[in-house]
């Protein structure tokens, strides 16, 4: 049964409950970039990222919880180079039980709209996903990412090459 959902910005206290969510979303399905070797981080690292990400101007990490479990991940990495810091990459990540009650949806808003708040210079925002991920690049595409273009053999997923697709869409003012 699913509770109460909040979504707020990752803190370093929620580095252990994180890293539990991405080993279990890691094998549940094959749209992960990683598998079953998990994220390969310690709860020391992922706790200096977090603090990290919480003092960036680039990047951000929301969390979606269900009670103290974390369900869902939403992150816009930036890239601290001159040359690249208008460039935020996305990647989301929701627990198989949560698909389909609109999460995504509002993790995606919440995404764009930090990526549009006073404190952002970011001008793009980014993704890859899967051509097969369908539910995914529906979402995108509604939320106003444009499809760039289709790489052959992105991705190797149980030995078979996969289509990665890429999309992006325009923040702000040029």
């Amino acid at each position: 049964m699913i509770g109460t959902i909040q979504i707020r910005e990752a803190i370093p206290s929620d580095a252990e409950n994180l890293l539990n969510h991405l080993q279990k979303i890691a094998v549940e399905t094959g749209f992960m970039t990683m598998g079953a070797e998990g994220p390969g981080k310690t709860v020391e690292a992922k706790q200096k990222e977090l603090e990290s990400i919480l003092e960036s101007d680039v990047t951000v990490l929301l969390v979606a919880l269900d009670e103290k479990e974390i369900i869902g991940i939403a992150e816009i990495h930036g890239n601290e180079s001159p040359k690249l810091k208008h460039i935020g990459d996305i990647s989301i990540s929701i627990a198989k039980d949560y698909w389909g009650i609109r999460l995504g949806t509002t993790m995606m808003e919440r995404l764009i709209e930090w990526a549009n708040g006073p404190t952002s210079q970011l001008k793009r925002l980014e993704l890859t996903v899967q051509a097969r991920n369908e539910r995914a690049r529906h979402l995108y595409e509604k939320m106003g990412f444009k499809l760039e273009a289709i790489m052959p053999r992105g991705v190797k997923d149980e030995g078979d090459y996969l289509d990665v697709c890429l999309m992006s869409m325009m923040i702000g003012e040029i």
